[in-house]
């Protein structure tokens, strides 16, 4: 008689099925999806906080070419005075030796508002203001952010990360970013919050255009459109917005610029978000919509900006402080307290004396020079003779700040932003005009001011957006992803070795703008130009 066949296991695994292995696979690819998603950034932005806080204290000076000498001084009598207060003779030597009281409680006249210089004020409180350590830490950290914050917006208009983190690295490695991250100036605090700014419309956009265009289809009777769209007043983004840029119009006046053409942005794509939801009367639509946008936009920022001067209205010692008393107003000014009627001759005085910088310079460099990176700016100098300070160089030793950018990224973000206005006049994409938009607004001005002293890092402001346009002809280059083999291929690897390059650039450049000490003949192996000396 025949045994039976032995019994199967009762626990024995089954075989997964083929949707089991799929669902598997595909898990695993989202896990490695979302690893990478926020591995990437992390890692740039730790490496853009390297390079902006190793040795920060190196060039012990307060750069007395340029405004550091001022904002430091002027950001440690405000932590104790509330206001500028005047420095005597001879101050940079006894500052930088650790007398750092010895301000009178005169005001100094100065010609920016306060909030830049109480921020770096914050750093000295919490470090102390011996050294470079203290008046700058505050000024790395917002260069770092603002690495952060250029990859949140890139990811949004690339619509991806790869191109993000892209846009984050060139930033985090180039010159000009870290060099203006580690001096004691106001344009990188002013840079973050424009990029805050700019972070805050993007988000207003993707609630408000979808928003616009489902109420304008639920009031179409049959084939009828409506006459009116929806008046917006729960846009808490573009309130953010103007906080932002109020805080950027604090630390330089140049912030109300932005402001003016974030507004006029706002305006121009709810109109068109209105004509293509098929309002009939969109023109007057947009009108009522831009009022309500400018009553949620604009107030917030003047707010912002007044409490910046909270320090002077509340004391008794500043600039102009008084000035109001000796002759009050009368009409409507009337009713104005004082100390307000004074800030307002500050600022007119404030204003005509920045109209009047037209002194020469030797660093100076008019805004049509920038695209040509004809003049970057040289911030610090110093020569150590052979066996001074460890020198081992036959010639010397040489520490640099310079302000220069990458110049491959430089040039080719140039010609990237070209690229972007000939593929908006093409596409008409909204992504391609709000880049353009931040390059308008943050380099035109500066051409209606020829004989103003005006000097090349100021576009470390239009440098975010001159990496996003660079960063979308790149995705370009690599190619779409309906694009054949071959040439997603080439594309990638061009701008692989695209890359490759800009980051061996960097690490060439990066000790003469981080004040490290190198052979002169290093620093003279980097004046490929006349101007960049």
């Amino acid at each position: 008689m025949q045994a039976d066949p032995p019994a199967a296991p009762l626990l024995a695994p089954a075989r997964p099925s083929l949707y089991d292995r799929f669902a598997a696979r595909l898990t695993v690819d989202e896990r490695a999806r979302r690893l990478y998603a926020w591995l990437a950034p992390t890692i740039v932005v730790l490496l853009a906080a390297v390079l902006r806080l190793w040795n920060l204290g190196a060039a012990h000076d307060l750069m007395n070419q340029f405004d550091e000498t001022y904002y430091v001084k002027d950001a440690w009598s405000m932590s104790r005075l509330g206001y500028e207060g005047a420095w005597p003779e001879g101050a940079n030597e006894l500052f930088l030796s650790g007398d750092v009281n010895t301000f009178l409680t005169d005001p100094a006249f100065v010609v920016h508002p306060p909030l830049g210089k109480w921020i770096i004020a914050l750093g000295m409180m919490v470090l102390g203001p011996e050294s470079g350590w203290g008046w700058r830490i505050t000024t790395a950290l917002l260069g770092t952010a603002a690495v952060l914050l250029l990859m949140l917006i890139a990811k949004r208009l690339t619509r991806s990360t790869t191109f993000a983190v892209v846009a984050g690295l060139l930033m985090a490695v180039d010159g000009l970013a870290i060099s203006m991250s580690r001096v004691a100036l106001l344009d990188t605090p002013l840079t973050f919050f424009v990029l805050l700014a700019f972070l805050f419309v993007l988000l207003d956009r993707e609630r408000t255009m979808t928003r616009i265009a489902e109420t304008v289809a639920a009031r179409f009777e049959g084939d009828v459109p409506p006459s009116w769209g929806p008046l917006l007043w729960n846009r808490p983004w573009i309130v953010a917005a103007g906080a932002a840029l109020g805080a950027a119009s604090a630390v330089k006046w140049s912030g109300v610029w932005v402001l003016a053409g974030l507004g006029i942005y706002l305006v121009v794509t709810d109109a068109l978000a209105r004509r293509r939801a098929g309002v009939v009367l969109w023109p007057h639509d947009a009108v009522r919509q831009g009022l309500a946008t400018f009553v949620l936009l604009v107030p917030v920022a003047f707010v912002v900006y007044l409490a910046s001067w909270t320090g002077w209205l509340v004391t008794e010692g500043g600039y102009d402080r008084h000035s109001a008393d000796a002759a009050p107003a009368t009409g409507l000014w009337e009713w104005v307290p004082l100390p307000l009627q004074s800030l307002w001759i500050d600022h007119v005085t404030m204003y005509n004396a920045a109209a009047q910088i037209t002194s020469g310079h030797t660093y100076s460099s008019p805004a049509w020079q920038w695209p040509l990176l004809l003049r970057p700016t040289g911030m610090y100098y110093h020569h150590d003779a052979l066996g001074v300070d460890g020198c081992a160089a036959a010639n010397g030793c040489s520490q640099v700040v310079s302000s220069i950018p990458n110049p491959l990224v430089w040039y080719a973000g140039v010609a990237a932003v070209l690229y972007l206005v000939y593929r908006f006049v093409v596409t008409r994409d909204w992504r391609f005009a709000l880049v353009l938009t931040g390059i308008v607004i943050t380099y035109v001005p500066w051409l209606f001011f020829p004989e103003r002293t005006v000097f090349q890092f100021y576009t470390v402001l239009m440098l975010p957006f001159m990496l996003i346009a660079l960063t979308f002809a790149l995705q370009a280059i690599a190619g779409p992803p309906g694009a054949d083999v071959y040439r997603r291929h080439t594309g990638q690897r061009l701008v692989i070795v695209f890359l490759a390059v800009a980051l061996a650039l960097a690490a060439f450049w990066y000790p003469v703008i981080s004040a490290m000490s190198v052979p002169f003949e290093f620093w003279q192996l980097h004046n490929w130009m006349q101007g960049w000396i």
